[in-house]
């Protein structure tokens, strides 16, 4: 017989405590294996690669019914990939797997910095600019010339206040949340009328885009999405790649704090691999994940009854010294010439993106990572007076104030 819940309802401490919560429930147990209840709802929370073979396969643990509401409603959207499981879930996944070719990452990567460059260049020497705030117009105004989506330049600042919005307020039942609800409607509302328009023929998506992917998938039953689910799916390529906007906001963190890695790091390569692999390691992005138990279940002696909550502390693993040497110490030399195991490093997931819910546009974070952070890295700017703390009740957590740098005039 397994251990009992000790803890009681943990939905608002879970609030309280954000990222800290379930490396503090498992601390307080001395055990990776904690059971509780989140929203009224028994729970079990695991860590370590073992633990993500378990929770990754769909005889134990599935998707659908397991994320909330709130969270479809802002973050992923209702009929995501997400929420599926089993062949609709591979089938619908292909859809994304398409476009991660290494030739497509590298027009990605091109587009992003393009953007890049020019908001840069838009800069006033000596004004000070928020980061976070510009890193998110720089990567909407290139995924969306990636993806193939006609927005006008005027408009991408809007743009990217939306996709930004959609993930700062899924885990919050405050003024963040109703901005999230009321961004995802809009653009739910515009990509549908966009995906009818190019089957229409009314309007043109470049050959092998991410808009003439979703308009012309189909899933597992033989039928087109319908508008809203393609919009959902096109909203799911487009919002992860301006999310980056919180990494490349900690690369200033970082490379504020630890300025030694500035000079490796401006030559790009290998080492500005392994910076955006420390930076995803180190920094607070996805707490955990969330499954529902297939069946009953025994996971270490706990019995997991069938529809139970399964957690996956993905915060806890990415800082636990069983896996990480002095895993509080920001150091992207860990990744310098380590081959990195599919259920080791988690912050995107764990597994095969292919037969899994391991995110597929990993591969695309890490290269525009690596490609924005060596440009960071070379800009030449000073760092004023600000708060740069970051905490870790807050998901997404982010630096207080975005961070704030003022550029120095170019030599």
């Amino acid at each position: 017989m397994g251990m009992r819940d000790r803890h009681g309802d943990q939905s608002l401490r879970l609030l309280l405590e954000g990222y800290a919560w379930m490396p503090g429930l498992r601390r307080s147990t001395g055990s990776d294996v904690v059971r509780t209840r989140v929203m009224g709802r028994p729970a079990l929370g695991l860590c370590g690669p073992e633990a993500a073979q378990f929770f990754y396969d769909e005889k134990h643990v599935q998707r659908h019914g397991a994320i909330p509401s709130p969270v479809l409603s802002t973050l992923f959207g209702h009929g995501a990939v997400h929420t599926l499981d089993g062949d609709a879930h591979r089938q619908r996944k292909s859809l994304f797997l398409a476009l991660v070719t290494p030739d497509s990452i590298a027009s990605l990567v091109a587009c992003v910095a393009a953007a890049w460059e020019d908001t840069v260049v838009g800069w006033r020497a000596g004004s000070a600019v928020v980061l976070f705030d510009e890193a998110s117009r720089a990567l909407t105004a290139g995924v969306r010339r990636w993806a193939g989506v006609p927005v006008q330049t005027h408009e991408v600042a809007e743009l990217a206040a939306d996709l930004v919005a959609m993930v700062d307020g899924f885990a919050t039942a405050g003024p963040r949340h109703w901005r999230a609800r009321k961004a995802r409607k809009r653009r739910e509302a515009w990509l549908g009328s966009l995906v009818q328009r190019v089957r229409a023929g009314e309007a043109d998506a470049p050959q092998g885009s991410a808009l003439e992917v979703v308009a012309l998938h189909r899933d597992a039953d033989g039928e087109l999405l319908d508008p809203h689910t393609a919009a959902v799916e096109l909203l799911n390529v487009i919002r992860p790649t301006v999310a980056v906007c919180w990494f490349v906001a900690y690369a200033g963190h970082a490379l504020h704090r630890w300025p030694q890695h500035r000079e490796p790091l401006r030559a790009g390569g290998d080492f500005a691999v392994a910076f955006a692999h420390e930076l995803r390691r180190f920094y607070p992005f996805a707490p955990f994940l969330g499954g529902r138990a297939a069946q009953d279940l025994t996971w270490q002696g706990e019995h997991v009854p069938e529809g139970s909550l399964v957690l996956l502390d993905l915060y806890g693993q990415n800082h636990d010294s069983r896996l990480w040497t002095d895993p509080y110490r920001f150091d992207p030399r860990r990744f310098l010439g380590r081959e990195i195991g599919a259920w080791d490093l988690v912050p995107q997931g764990a597994g095969d993106p292919h037969t899994g819910h391991r995110c597929p546009g990993e591969p695309f974070t890490v290269a525009l990572l690596a490609e924005l952070c060596a440009r960071l890295a070379r800009l030449d700017h000073e760092v004023p007076d600000q708060d740069l703390t970051i905490s870790l009740s807050r998901i997404p957590a982010r630096p207080r104030s975005g961070f704030v740098l003022i550029p120095q005039p170019r030599r």
